[in-house]
């Protein structure tokens, strides 16, 4: 059984993200985990009696449970998958540090959380819980879902990379799963500054990449950069309408350059399509591949 962690703020954008998870895995044995952290507003006043500080902990602790009922409640009223089980987790605690708990306690497969352009220069990229979670999470995949984006089966996956790293197979699984699954065709997309020949390195790299991928339909694209990488990849996923864009996250990475272009350069890039960021895995990282995920499928 997949672990899916869904963390919520009861917003329509969060509920948009709990939509596409449950479509996502409609053919898979899932069990869901709807977190809702909640912190109190601290109070500034040092004279402020502890007993008020516990009955605004009470009172929140009471609404995210409520919260996270009703958040159930319709899932079960529009879906109700015999396949699906859900788990609800609320948490006096900062979201980021839940979730890294959660993810090591739980075996957490995946954690699916919305997105959305909040006003702010620094979280135009696709708002700051969610670049937070990609940067703290370092054993779990994160996908990330637009705020508006309606469900769409992602058979035409994109695969970014410069090539100039050795991947892993437990770091590719999740791309190959889905993959599989949905039987997608995946894009593998290589951003030049300007074009030129592969290196030894990357050439050794892009088979490598060829080889683990063999079992699923795959092209390469290599295109030049427009400005930036981030803008660069826009273009490139609504030409091929490529329905889910995966990158790996480590130093030096297109994920760790796009959190760090300039806020000019990014600012035309609000994520349109779903992203999947794979933290950086090592060799030694048993591939999380359950019989499941092998058999999902329709057909």
């Amino acid at each position: 059984m997949k672990n899916v962690l869904l963390p919520t703020d009861f917003s329509e954008n969060a509920w948009n993200a709990t939509k596409y998870a449950i479509e996502l895995f409609k053919d898979e044995k899932c069990l869901f985990h709807l977190l809702n952290t909640y912190t109190p507003v601290i109070a500034s006043s040092r004279f402020m009696a502890t007993s008020l500080g516990n009955v605004q902990e009470g009172s929140m602790r009471t609404s995210s449970e409520r919260g996270l009922e009703d958040v159930l409640s319709k899932i079960k009223k529009k879906y109700n998958n015999p396949k699906h089980n859900f788990n609800t987790i609320s948490s006096f605690s900062l979201l980021v540090d839940e979730i890294k708990d959660i993810v090591e306690k739980r075996n957490i497969d995946l954690i699916i959380t919305g997105t959305k352009g909040v006003s702010g220069l620094d979280e135009v990229f696709m708002g700051s819980n969610t670049v937070r979670i990609i940067k703290s999470v370092k054993n779990c995949p994160v996908l990330a879902i637009p705020q508006h984006f309606k469900y769409t089966s992602p058979t035409e996956i994109a695969f970014a990379t410069d090539f100039n790293r050795f991947y892993s197979l437990s770091e590719l699984q999740p791309i190959i799963d889905l993959a599989k699954a949905f039987k997608a065709a995946i894009r593998i997309v290589h951003v030049q500054y300007e074009i030129k020949a592969l290196s030894e390195i990357q050439m050794f790299n892009l088979n490598m990449l060829r080889k683990y991928l063999n079992e699923v339909e795959h092209y390469v694209h290599t295109v030049s950069e427009l400005n930036s990488v981030s803008k660069t990849l826009e273009v490139f996923t609504k030409e091929l309408d490529i329905h889910l864009l995966a990158m790996l996250n480590y130093q030096h990475s297109y994920m760790e350059r796009m959190t760090r272009e300039p806020v000019v350069k990014r600012m035309a890039f609000h994520t349109q399509i779903p992203l999947l960021v794979i933290p950086e895995l090592g060799m030694n990282v048993p591939s999380k591949t359950s019989q499941d995920s092998k058999n999902a499928v329709a057909d």
